[in-house]
């Protein structure tokens, strides 16, 4: 073998090295995915979005159908409006049920849909009304603390 064709067949396999680099950090940083398709984009409020994070995923039944691009905070009513484009090839009901739900024990946040029943499909630039706020874990020990506590004062 020459010394030009092993050159070229280093070239290649470094490249290929780089484009596996690119695809992988590309995944990683949940960016392979956006804007190949049609979407539109639905907006929720929340009382706590918890560790929620712009790009994460938005899911129903388990299949990721968009992505959180914006979060912000209305001073007026002091919620978090979450924007999220979703897929265009995926209509949800008016009374769709959107939750911010946790992969595992310590996973990442994600907002959950639970689609309704209404005849009606949300449209690009709605609001879903009826949301779930995350559920804060030092809460739930405070109180369940507190509970206890009180239990105990009960009993003397």
């Amino acid at each position: 073998m020459n010394r030009t064709v092993l050159d070229l067949w280093v070239g290649f396999f470094v490249a290929i090295g780089l484009a596996a680099l690119l695809f992988l950090s590309l995944k990683v940083g949940n960016l392979s995915s956006s804007h190949l398709s049609e979407s539109y984009v639905l907006k929720a409020k929340f009382d706590n979005i918890g560790g929620l994070k712009v790009r994460g995923p938005v899911k129903s039944a388990g299949v990721v159908v968009g992505r959180i691009v914006d979060i912000q905070f209305d001073s007026a009513t002091y919620e978090a409006v979450v924007s999220m484009t979703i897929d265009g090839r995926y209509q949800f009901p008016k009374d769709t049920f959107a939750s911010i739900n946790t992969a595992g024990l310590l996973g990442e946040q994600y907002v959950g849909f639970d689609a309704g029943g209404d005849e009606k499909m949300l449209s690009a630039g709605d609001t879903i009304a009826k949301t779930q706020s995350a559920v804060v874990l030092e809460k739930l020990i405070s109180q369940f603390l507190f509970s206890k506590a009180a239990d105990g004062q009960d009993k003397k």
